[in-house]
């Protein structure tokens, strides 16, 4: 890409067919996996990184995922957050009302600890949404995606901006999911 030139805010690879294969949201086996970064923080003085809040860009933008979630992706089936203040009012913004837990090991987690965590999501949830940080999100998209040279692969590697979201697929259970057993779908960037 050339300098100066501006990068689209949303890749979807299921609107262009030459960027990758039709979705798999009709599958009975498929299983969606959405990292949400939280929205832009404010920074107090004297509030510890785990209280800060949310600036009000990051609950316009985080209230713009949750409406882009809803009307882009199959409903959420359950959520798993971390316990930092600024991704519980990210949750809150977005309105998705799936049932979540509150995870502390969310917060400083690499794509390991991640994807451990996520391994251990019941069968019966087609869709897990999970709210957390720099760098545990991209690296966790980038980790999981079986193809790392394509658009939104490569979009999420220049920069994974606050509120972003990446969407993977899986065609297998939560339990089985490793490196390189997903299909990166979708980077989004409400603004």
């Amino acid at each position: 890409m050339a300098p100066g030139t501006v990068m689209p805010l949303s890749v979807c690879l299921e609107c262009d067919p030459g960027l990758a294969p039709v979705s798999v949201y009709g599958d009975p086996m498929a299983r969606t996996l959405i990292l949400l970064r939280h929205g832009k923080s404010a920074y107090p003085h004297g509030v510890a990184d785990h209280e800060r809040p949310l600036a009000p860009r990051g609950e316009r933008e985080a209230a713009l995922a949750g409406t882009w979630i809803r009307t882009t992706l199959p409903p959420v089936d359950e959520v798993r957050c971390s316990t930092a203040e600024r991704t519980r009012s990210t949750l809150a913004a977005t309105g998705i009302t799936a049932p979540a837990h509150y995870e502390s090991g969310i917060y400083g987690a690499d794509a390991a600890e991640l994807i451990e965590l996520v391994r251990l999501t019941g069968d019966d949830v087609r869709t897990l949404l999970l709210v957390g940080h720099v760098p545990g999100m991209p690296e966790t998209a980038l980790e999981l995606a079986a193809d790392r040279t394509g658009a939104a692969a490569l979009a999420l590697a220049r920069k994974f901006p606050t509120s972003a979201l990446a969407v993977l697929e899986f065609e297998l259970p939560w339990s089985g999911i490793g490196p390189g057993s997903g299909e990166l779908t979708r980077f989004h960037v409400p603004r």
